[in-house]
């Protein structure tokens, strides 16, 4: 465990990105993008040519060379580490690989209750080393800038259904066939999850990262309001609850939840992560404009003409309205095909219209 000294939880950072996270003012709107080190920049193609996936996530000084990469090029106002949610289910006994063109593969997926009993709940200082050391080397080099590093991990729900359906999924009939037909089985995959998720967490917060992202890619596309609030609202308020001790900043961010967000965002954190699919200044009101929001631009407003995605940051910004506690952000990851120049574009037209 690192035993760097924090600040205390009542100091008032001086990063933007946490400033605006505890809903202080800040002189401009902070930016970062999900998914900002990826794909689209060249320069990480070039590693992936030389590297797998699990590679470059497991390699410490690799996965901080990643992380760096788009602070460097877009000046963005906060690093998240480079890593993907799916290792820590490798720790608990499942079988990831990345398949080219394919996505993630599970090859012993979860097909039976004993599956799930068989399942460990490893510390993430011992199977999850290599993001821990990236983001303790991340943290030194951005300690200068004033730059945070953010640390992340998947939501019960989305690595269970990755687990039980081997891979990702249109339709989660495995994931909601398990779920209903072996209830106390499920409660205890998901209390699992909990656990190994909370611990990885907080050993994040204890190498440096400064915030941490709770992501919920799957809940709000596989299920209706009251199979979230009955099957996985309670666990991830029990993930929220541990790592409330971490004492940082931590976003609650969860895709497609827009007929029920107020719940979803109920379950805790103190920033609730917006896609797009509300505007941005609806889904602000339905979770209290005393909340701190991160959003929430369409992603796909980067492939758009220059005026045209001006256009859409503007809209996003006037929602906004300039209320304390808004970090500027896409509504999902930037996909593979974003041009550079748009994401630089976008950083400088949200420092033009919000700076003071």
């Amino acid at each position: 465990m690192s035993d760097r000294a924090e600040a205390p939880r009542d100091a008032e950072p001086t990063s933007l990105v946490l400033r605006a996270f505890r809903g202080l003012p800040v002189e401009r709107t902070p930016v970062w993008l999900l998914r900002q080190a990826g794909r689209y920049m060249p320069e990480y193609r070039a590693l992936r040519g030389r590297h797998s996936l699990l590679e470059l996530i497991r390699t410490p000084e690799l996965a901080a060379e990643v992380t760096l990469l788009p602070v460097d090029a877009f000046g963005l106002d906060a690093a998240i580490v480079f890593a993907d949610i799916l290792p820590p289910l490798v720790g608990m006994g499942l079988e990831l690989d990345f398949a080219e063109g394919d996505g993630p593969r599970i090859a012993n997926r979860i097909e039976s209750t004993r599956d799930v009993d068989l399942l460990a709940v490893p510390p993430a200082e011992e199977t999850l080393a290599g993001t821990l050391e990236a983001i303790r080397i991340v943290r030194d080099e951005l300690e200068s800038r004033g730059t945070p590093v953010i640390g992340f991990a998947g939501a019960p729900f989305t690595l269970a259904s990755y687990a039980i359906e081997g891979g990702t999924s249109r339709d989660f009939t495995r994931t909601k066939a398990f779920m209903l037909s072996e209830p106390a089985a499920w409660k205890r995959l998901l209390t699992k999850l909990v656990t190994v998720q909370a611990d990885y967490l907080r050993a994040q917060a204890a190498a440096g990262a400064q915030a941490l992202q709770v992501f919920d890619s799957w809940a709000g596309r596989a299920l209706a309001r009251e199979d979230y609030l009955r099957h996985v609202a309670p666990s991830n308020r029990e993930l929220f609850a541990a790592i409330a001790s971490a004492g940082v900043p931590v976003v609650n961010f969860s895709l497609g939840v827009g007929s029920y967000l107020t719940e979803a965002a109920a379950c805790g954190g103190d920033v609730v992560g917006l896609d797009w699919q509300l505007p941005l200044d609806e889904a602000w009101e339905a979770v209290g404009f005393e909340r701190p929001v991160q959003g929430n631009l369409d992603p796909a407003s980067l492939l758009a003409p220059r005026r045209e995605l001006e256009a859409r940051i503007d809209e996003v910004l006037e929602r906004a309205a300039g209320r304390p506690g808004h970090v500027f952000n896409v509504g999902h990851g930037l996909v593979p095909a974003t041009p550079p120049d748009s994401v630089r574009r976008l950083v400088e037209r949200v420092r033009e219209r919000t700076s003071r």
